[in-house]
């Protein structure tokens, strides 16, 4: 079944003290492109984490962000006594040595230097990234489903593109017979204006047998067909194939194009553009199909 890479998803963490909001978003790209927003604390797991959504998402330019919203903080900042006393004692021998009066009030000056208060460094521990690890795989969920429903939405549109050009192969095969009595017509015509000049009728007939079987367009027929249908098969296949439908894709092209050069009629040619432009729209939808 075809999917999008093309998603969205979003998932809350809900701690004891406060709230993590995890949104993913992803877009089409020919390989798998993470670019990550995390708070400080959680960098470190940015690797593993990497590598566990290029297991799930395979591929696609794909954005995470992480916002933090602190609901309670528990009261982490400490004085620090010892930086304190030296500012003290600075001051007090800059106001002597300048002669000019110390502070009224010390301690609400000093509180406000740098480097006063001092803050415990938060430690992420393992209950608290399971809780966490645990909504991003709620959002990758997310951005799945997203992505198989916007790729059934593809897969009809595909399916209706290639059910158009297999019509228009089929209305290739009235031309066919046509074009081979009006090459023949034309090439007698041209022979009946040469005066005076013979021609060996059964050596004409084998060349123009010849002329007719370069201009035979049965295999490349035979072979867009099984293309078409073998394209069917894989957009239908149980994992999604993007690569492999733009392998496909270029194999139709190749077999259109052939048929474009043998075709020496209009009513054929006419048929082939219609089919290229089928075909161009198809390439399009394919860009996105994980």
């Amino acid at each position: 079944m075809a999917h999008s890479m093309t998603g969205y998803g979003k998932a809350v963490a809900e701690l004891p003290n406060k709230k993590v909001t995890i949104e993913i978003k992803s877009l089409n790209s020919k390989q798998f492109d993470l670019f990550t927003r995390l708070p400080g604390i959680y960098r470190e797991k940015e690797i593993a984490l990497r590598n566990s959504l290029a297991r799930l998402l395979e591929r696609g330019k794909v954005d995470l962000s992480m916002n933090v919203e602190v609901i309670s903080r528990d009261v982490s900042s400490k004085i620090d006594h010892n930086v304190v006393r030296q500012y003290h004692e600075e001051i007090r021998k800059l106001s002597l040595e300048m002669n000019v009066p110390q502070p009224q009030d010390w301690l609400s000056m000093l509180l406000r230097l740098p480097d006063v208060m001092k803050q415990d460094t938060e430690e992420l521990d393992d209950e608290e990234w399971a809780t966490i690890e645990k909504a991003i795989n709620q959002a990758v969920g997310e951005v799945n489903t997203f992505r198989r429903q916007e790729g059934e939405m593809l897969a009809k549109v595909l399916t209706e593109k290639i059910l158009s050009i297999r019509s228009l192969l089929s209305a290739v095969e009235p031309f066919e017979a046509e074009r081979t009595e009006k090459i023949k017509s034309r090439i007698l015509e041209g022979l009946s204006n040469l005066e005076g000049v013979d021609y060996d009728k059964n050596r004409f007939e084998q060349e123009m047998i010849y002329y007719i079987e370069k201009l035979d367009v049965n295999e490349e027929k035979t072979r867009l067909a099984h293309h078409l249908d073998y394209f069917i098969e894989t957009l239908n296949d149980s994992h999604s194939q993007g690569k492999k439908l733009g392998f496909i894709a270029q194999e139709i092209g190749r077999e259109i194009n052939t048929l474009g050069s043998k075709s020496n009629q209009s009513g054929m040619q006419r048929i082939v553009v219609q089919m290229k432009d089928e075909l161009e729209q198809i390439k399009e939808q394919i860009l996105n199909i994980l």
